[in-house]
């Protein structure tokens, strides 16, 4: 629809003086337009539909260009957010508004900017506006500051280039009514937006932990760590390691037989980290099939594979924040090795059936019962995935290493399960425990925990009795059974041997024995210990 063009002054260009009530009525007719354009306007098409009701102003009214800005806080610059211009001008960059801080601290300040005749009107210190109204041949500009709220959220701008014009009261009036419908707009679209992020972010932490419930209701893994203590000199220094490496965010490779207590290790490791409010979550690499443990890793999208019925996250985006134990990685199928070294790498990766990458941050304890060196040299471990892991490695003593932590191990266990169990023990039989210092431990600490359990359950008294006896095919070597000072007799012997008969200093047999060289002395004396060929001790 065509309408005469009115003048700046409230005239059209036909008759400056008079406006015609046809003319006055198509005006009013575009502002109700515009009100009820932008009434239920979704977010995303705000900044659109504003260059278009700018446009139609422009075409409307007869000016060069218009533009409309927002306010980035209270004392910052403005954002350009849409400008329009007619042929052969240029409209105002999107984007940060150019450098004229008199302008816009006039209007950030709540003021009406109107300048009919430009230089006029400008005072001395607007010497910026100056050379830019010079430069860029701008003879008339109008600027309306709007509110929202009775704060200045933004501004409105309209320029003439062609001619000087005035800005007429009325004309004004209605140009800041329709800045203000531009203003709600974009106010009610930034709320909806900021509403949309909060509700999204809510979803996400429900999500997570509703996934991390479930996780912890399936492993039981949720525990306060258990107090470590040993009278093994060996044991002791892996413990030393664990208290200097935990504060760090370093991965740490935990290097052991099985059954020596890697799992244990890296719960004090977790537990002593600053993650340890959160829960530390576990993935046995050797218990799932290489069909699924991908999917257990980095998550799985809806329809990734047969009987992928929903959207399940993975353990990497569970322990986000937090630390994830690889048990057993030295059994992760090649294949899937370089996507982990790739997480450990830069935290990225996609969930299966996925394209979005995933960011996270998480603390890695891996450990494994392989000889990982040899597994690289015949190609059935990734060598760079090799030197990632292995940042710090921590070599676990078989618990035939560290004889003196049998006691304590046995009676830490007979004190839970007789808490569990309802059966307080008193007493471990003689012979039991030196049945139990005697044996090697194929099992290691894992084969002790069953053992006393099994016991336990057969245990009607207040002495628990133990029997060490094994399938004949893990069977070792039968030791004699003697007393208790036979045991010790036999065991401080066989280290005076290891050592040459070397008592003291680094690598004596009394730094191996956890014992004071007076202290060894003492008991060799009591033992009836001689090294050959002498006639003393």
């Amino acid at each position: 629809m065509s309408h005469p063009r009115v003048d700046a002054r409230g005239g059209s260009q036909s008759d400056a003086t008079d406006v015609s009530f046809d003319e006055r009525l198509a005006f009013e007719r575009l502002l109700g337009d515009l009100s009820a354009l932008f009434a239920d306007l979704p977010a995303e098409r705000v900044i659109d539909e504003i260059a278009g009701a700018l446009a139609r102003l422009i075409d409307f009214l007869g000016f060069d260009r218009c533009s409309f800005g927002e306010f980035i806080h209270d004392a910052g610059p403005i954002e350009i957010l849409c400008s329009v211009a007619r042929d052969g001008i240029d409209p105002t960059p999107r984007g940060l508004g150019p450098p004229l801080p008199w302008y816009f601290d006039r209007l950030r300040a709540g003021h009406l900017v109107v300048l009919p005749a430009i230089p006029e009107g400008f005072p001395a210190e607007a010497t910026a506006e100056v050379a830019y109204c010079q430069r860029s041949g701008l003879r008339s500009n109008l600027g309306i500051p709007l509110r929202i709220g009775g704060r200045v959220m933004g501004a409105i701008a309209f320029s003439a280039f062609q001619r000087t014009r005035a800005w007429p009261e009325d004309l004004i009036v209605r140009l800041k009514i329709i800045g203000e419908v531009f203003a709600q707009a974009l106010a009610r679209s930034r709320r909806e937006a900021e509403l949309a992020a909060a509700l999204a972010e809510i979803t996400r932490l429900k999500e997570s932990v509703e996934a991390e419930n479930a996780y912890l209701r399936q492993s039981g893994c949720w525990r306060s760590p258990r107090t470590l203590a040993s009278r093994s000199p060996r044991f002791n220094q892996v413990l030393e390691e664990l208290a200097q490496v935990a504060p760090t965010l370093a991965t740490v490779l935990l290097l052991g037989e099985t059954g020596t207590g890697k799992e244990v290790l890296a719960d004090a490791i977790h537990g002593l980290s600053d993650r340890r409010h959160r829960p530390m979550i576990k993935v046995n690499c050797a218990a799932l099939p290489a069909s699924l443990i991908e999917a257990e890793l980095f998550g799985r999208e809806k329809g990734a594979y047969t009987g992928a019925l929903a959207r399940q996250k993975g353990r990497f985006e569970l322990a986000d924040g937090s630390t994830l134990f690889l048990d057993e990685v030295g059994e992760l199928p090649l294949e899937l090795q370089t996507k982990l070294l790739r997480v450990l790498q830069d935290g990225r990766f996609e969930r299966v059936g996925g394209t979005q990458t995933i960011q996270v941050e998480v603390r890695l304890i891996a450990a494994t019962n392989r000889d990982l060196p040899q597994a690289v040299r015949q190609g059935a471990f990734r060598e760079d995935l090799y030197y990632r892991l292995n940042v710090f490695p921590i070599q676990v003593p078989a618990l035939r290493e560290r004889p003196e932590d049998i006691p304590l191990l046995a009676w830490e266990f007979v004190k839970a399960f007789s808490e569990s169990m309802g059966k307080p023990i008193e007493h471990i039989d003689d012979e039991s425990m030196v049945a139990l210092l005697n044996d090697p431990w194929p099992g290691n600490v894992r084969e002790l925990r069953n053992l006393i359990e099994r016991a336990m359950i057969l245990t009607r008294g207040p002495t628990l009795h133990l029997s060490l006896g094994r399938p004949p095919a893990l069977a070792p070597a039968t030791a004699s059974v003697g007393t208790l000072e036979d045991h010790e007799r036999t065991h401080i012997l066989r280290v005076l041997e290891q050592t040459g008969w070397r008592i003291r200093g680094t690598g004596g047999a009394a730094a191996r024995l956890g014992l004071k060289p007076t202290t060894l002395e003492s008991r060799m004396k009591r033992l009836g210990l001689r090294r050959p060929g002498s006639e003393t001790a």
